[in-house]
């Protein structure tokens, strides 16, 4: 499979989109973050960012017990431009806009950095 396919095919699962989106808005979130902003169980965001990292389109961090993603800056040009693209798009926008409401509703938000309880 070309890396090409591979990044569409990843990105093809609308949970790593969201993921994807998500994180090229707020640049550095950690699983609890993307818990509360996708509204999906924990277990269910790690595995899918944990095949977006295994692709090597995200990056992860450690932070004491806290993981923290980031997308893999090193990615070809094109898909910044498609994940630009994306955040403009009516459709993606609707989800995008709950998504992040979500988030800036989250006790503790952002947790970059902060000894917090949501990842306990």
């Amino acid at each position: 499979m070309t890396p090409t396919l591979h990044i569409f095919k990843c990105m093809g699962d609308m949970t790593r989109l969201r993921c994807m989106v998500l994180l090229h808005k707020e640049g550095t979130l950690c699983v609890c973050e993307l818990t509360a902003a996708l509204a999906l169980s924990q277990p269910k965001i790690s595995r899918h960012l944990a095949l977006l990292r295994q692709s090597q389109l995200l990056l992860d961090s450690r932070e004491g017990q806290w993981v923290y993603y980031r997308i893999n800056p090193e990615l070809p040009a094109w898909l910044f431009g498609v994940l630009d693209n994306l955040l403009n798009e009516v459709s993606i926008q609707k989800s995008l806009q709950e998504d992040v409401s979500r988030l800036q509703q989250m006790d503790g938000y952002p947790m970059l950095g902060k000894a917090n309880k949501c990842c306990n």
